[in-house]
């Protein structure tokens, strides 16, 4: 790293800053001080800026950095990520999007505590929710910690400290100050952001081989140093059946795990209407699905201009496949265009992850607030106080994340963005299915349903490779490996669905036949949604 690209980096950083700092600032000054303004921003979004804010809650830094990193390292078994990232929002579209925002009110708890009892439902589902935003949130950390101390120059800890630190407080400061609204604008900034730089790289690759795609594919496969294999499937999970099977648990947890996602679900909450809503989707997965299909070049690109040897170098996972394809578009480390496109792609890294950090700190923070502070408390308090509870709790977030961050800062935490998929299409999922869709689904089956997947998807990940038990692991000096797979999806998904099930038809309780008429008709209908 040369002074230059670590000068502009920083002043783009800054500038990011301000501009957001001001945006919360703005908002701050407008809200009305209720739990509606709070959590959902007044529900005042058009569908197309709530796409675009969608968009940004789902662009993390780990699609921008590690998808193209993959693809850079794996060719088509990487690219595999995109898919199953882009195909997941079929299930959102046609599912849930609508039916969640006629139903709920501010969080996931509200679809299903519907025609529940609230208490249980409330904490079990609060908790999932919370468990899901944590997990997301410590990989988000960590990842800023990581991409400034290395632009900064920090080969110790003192640059990942301190940059942890830095955007726990920013974190806790958008949310708490601005609430649903500041986060949206944010989104909305971070998204114009990330596709305008996207497109350039991409078009600076396409024109690199003239436009020519089969050149490009043909040169990342040469400079790969795998051949025509970098083309097929299987360099990375082809080469037994634990790892065929650890592909389909993955793409299991990543389809199924978006429409579980609390920070996603809680943005159908910030439109007017139903419509609104599904539109808001078609929308993001259209700048989704652009977007998807632009890392798959800049993955290729990588490994065509930079090498897949020098990538993994730089980075064994890959993550700096990206930063370092703009560098060399740009002429090389000694130009000026070189230096310029890095610092860019250095800042829209960095903002793509403060935006990210926003909407999960306030989707955590609305569900110990509004499920597990409401459901705990002796007694109703007014709306005022519940915001109040939200602002704390995105606070007591915060330094927690800032605690977890700074204890994994040395730790490869790339798995976490995975089990939190893992965990929410476990708990998350099937609840919310059955809630909307069954008519004799009771309030044991809902707890059970959580629990049923929570717990075996946690339990299941410390027991795997990813933990101990091999030199990858998090804890390479111990070994209570008993798990074959990394991501616990394809046991844990099907066992939340069959503890929910299960938790029916045991159940002494009579389902609500009523409720449930009265929940399908506001569903489909939308008549009584607030």
């Amino acid at each position: 790293m040369t002074q230059d690209h670590r000068a502009l980096a920083l002043l783009l950083f800054s500038v990011f800053i301000a501009i957001t700092l001001a945006i919360t600032t703005w908002a701050g000054r407008n809200r009305r001080g209720s739990a509606e303004e709070f959590y959902a921003g007044g529900r005042l979004f058009s569908p197309m800026e709530n796409g675009f804010a969608i968009a940004g809650d789902y662009m993390s830094a780990a699609s921008f950095l590690g998808i193209s990193g993959l693809i850079a390292l794996f060719g088509y078994d990487g690219m595999l990520y995109s898919v199953g990232f882009l195909v997941a929002w079929l299930v959102v579209l046609f599912l849930v999007a609508e039916l969640v925002r006629n139903c709920g009110r501010f969080t996931l708890a509200d679809v299903v505590a519907a025609r529940m009892r609230e208490r249980p439902v409330r904490i079990a589902v609060g908790t999932s929710s919370v468990t899901v935003s944590v997990l997301y949130l410590v990989a988000q950390m960590v990842g800023a910690g990581t991409l400034v101390a290395l632009l900064l120059g920090g080969d110790g800890g003192a640059a990942q400290t301190w940059t942890v630190i830095g955007v726990g407080a920013l974190m806790v400061i958008y949310v708490s100050f601005g609430g649903m609204r500041a986060t949206t604008w944010i989104q909305i900034v971070k998204s114009v952001l990330l596709l305008g730089g996207t497109i350039a790289l991409t078009v600076l690759v396409l024109l690199r081989f003239h436009g020519d795609i089969d050149r490009l594919l043909l040169s990342a496969a040469e400079h790969s140093g795998h051949g025509q294999a970098f083309l097929a499937p299987g360099l990375r999970y082809g080469g037994d059946w634990t790892s065929r099977f650890d592909f389909i648990s993955l793409g299991l947890a990543l389809v199924l795990g978006t429409a579980g996602l609390p920070h996603i679900l809680s943005r159908f909450y910030t439109v007017p209407t139903a419509c609104a809503a599904r539109r808001s989707v078609v929308w993001a997965i259209g700048l989704i699905g652009g977007f998807y299909l632009m890392t798959i070049v800049l993955g290729f690109g990588a490994a065509a201009i930079v090498g897949t040897a020098e990538v993994r170098a730089s980075n064994a996972a890959g993550n700096t496949a990206v930063p370092l394809l703009a560098l060399d578009l740009g002429g090389g480390a000694d130009s000026t265009a070189g230096t310029v496109l890095f610092a860019v792609v250095a800042a829209v890294a960095f903002a793509t992850i403060l935006a990210v950090v926003a909407g999960i700190t306030l989707a955590s923070s609305a569900s110990v607030a509004h499920d597990l502070y409401a459901s705990l408390r002796r007694r109703g308090g007014k709306a005022r106080s519940e915001v109040t509870v939200a602002r704390l709790a995105a606070v007591g977030i915060g330094v927690v994340a800032i605690g977890l961050g700074l204890l994994a800062r040395d730790l490869n935490v790339a798995f976490l963005v995975g089990l939190a998929f893992a965990v929410a299409a476990s708990a998350n999922l099937p609840v919310l299915l059955y809630s909307l869709f069954w008519r004799d689904f009771t309030t044991r089956g809902a707890v059970w349903s959580v629990y049923g997947g929570l717990i075996p998807a946690m339990v299941l990940v410390a027991l795997s490779p990813v933990v101990s038990g091999g030199p990858q692991s998090l804890f390479p000096g111990v070994d209570f490996q008993y798990f074959p797979l990394d991501n616990p999806g394809i046991v844990s998904i099907p066992l939340g669905f069959v503890a929910g099930w299960l938790g029916t038809v045991t159940s002494p309780e009579a389902p609500d036949e009523a409720k449930h008429a009265e929940t399908e008709v506001r569903s489909l209908t939308g008549a009584g949604a607030v």
